[in-house]
């Protein structure tokens, strides 16, 4: 079964999932933030997903962000929807800059950096590679 990591946010959402094994960590999609509940029910009807792992978006103070609450939201629909899956928030806190950073370190072009979609499905890469490596 697989473990699927989520990078919320108010217009994208990126996706990123491992291997059946859980050994790798990649990225899947990104998607726009109003059709990523559809897009996963799809998706876990056609792959076995045992756990989700979601960021939990704060400040460096570990104040709210503007998004804190609409991914508190989307937590819960996930819950309501897929009961049988372990839903696990983390700290998201520089994924986003690690993303970002992790792209250049790749030798990614600027053109293909500027992409936002990009951003957020390596980031929740990164949550997932992170949560594999904490475990």
């Amino acid at each position: 079964m697989r473990i699927l990591a989520i990078d919320y946010g108010k217009k994208r959402t990126g996706m990123a999932v491992t291997d059946p094994l859980q050994i790798i960590a990649q990225g899947l999609t990104t998607v726009d933030t109003h059709m990523a509940l559809v897009f996963l029910k799809d998706y876990m009807q056609k792959e076995q997903v045992e756990t989700i792992i979601i960021g939990d978006p704060r400040n460096l103070d570990d104040s709210e962000t503007d998004a804190t609450a609409a991914a508190a939201e989307f937590t819960k629909k996930l819950k309501r929807h897929f009961p049988a899956v372990k839903i696990i928030t983390v700290d998201e806190r520089y994924s986003s800059k690690q993303a970002s950073q992790a792209m250049i370190d790749m030798g990614m072009k600027k053109k293909n950096r500027m992409k936002k979609g990009m951003v957020d499905e390596v980031a929740a890469t990164i949550l997932l590679q992170e949560y594999l490596s904490s475990r």
